[in-house]
């Protein structure tokens, strides 16, 4: 599998309530190929949600640089790295962030209607998206009439509809009871293996590690390989 995703020596350092440094991120070396599920875990404010935030262009790392599928984004003004979230990314946070006001089938139109798709195209791709992850009766429910599985499902569907090279996730089923879970992780699955995009999910979930193609260990602001869910600390 080729090198989509690369970032060398990434750095990210905020200020203390008191002014002083935070070093989050120490140097980050990682690279995420095509079809390839990466699984980021460490423990609670170790800096997962900072290092996918770097590698999906939604902040500018301290120091280093992240190349997507060719692309540095250094090179990029904020146009370009607007163009490159919307075109080549897709993001799943652990809480969906979908619009109360709209439909399941709205809300996973709405990227592509953004991005200037025609309202027949946009409607018929997120149909089938919405079919895939397995909402093809609710596609007409709001939010608040969905289940919280449902709901999630939903988010990523939204998160594929412009039919995105990685996925970034973090921490998607944090909020999920184990059947939900399980579910929303065998999509994520299906994605790597039929359909080639790669993803990177931040997770605490051992189950979902477990399965994933590698396991990266984020501690101390440094990143490093675990061979198994059992050798993390």
């Amino acid at each position: 599998m080729s090198v989509l995703l690369e970032a060398r020596g990434l750095r990210k350092v905020f200020a203390g309530g008191d002014g002083t440094p935070l070093e989050v991120l120490r140097g980050i070396d990682v690279d995420v190929r095509r079809g390839e599920l990466v699984a980021i875990v460490g423990a609670s404010g170790a800096g997962k949600s900072t290092l996918l935030h770097l590698l999906g262009a939604l902040d500018r790392p301290t120091a280093g640089d992240v190349w997507l599928d060719g692309s540095r984004y250094a090179d990029l003004d904020a146009g370009g790295l607007a163009a490159v979230r919307n075109r080549k990314l897709g993001f799943v946070f652990q809480f969906h962030h979908l619009l109360r006001e709209f439909s399941a089938l709205e809300n996973v139109m709405m990227p592509l209607l953004i991005g200037g798709r025609p309202p027949r195209q946009a409607r018929t791709r997120a149909e089938e998206l919405l079919a895939q992850v397995g909402l093809a009766g609710r596609m007409s429910h709001r939010p608040s009439e969905l289940s919280g599985g449902e709901q999630q499902r939903c988010a990523v569907a939204r998160a594929l509809v412009h039919d995105p090279s990685l996925v970034l996730a973090d921490e998607p089923s944090g909020n999920l009871d184990h059947a939900n879970s399980e579910r929303l992780h065998d999509v994520f699955f299906r994605l790597a293996r039929e359909f080639e995009t790669a993803v990177a999910v931040a997770t605490h979930n051992r189950q979902l590690a477990a399965q994933a193609d590698r396991i990266l260990w984020l501690e101390d602001g440094r990143l490093t390989v675990v061979d198994s869910v059992d050798a993390i600390p």
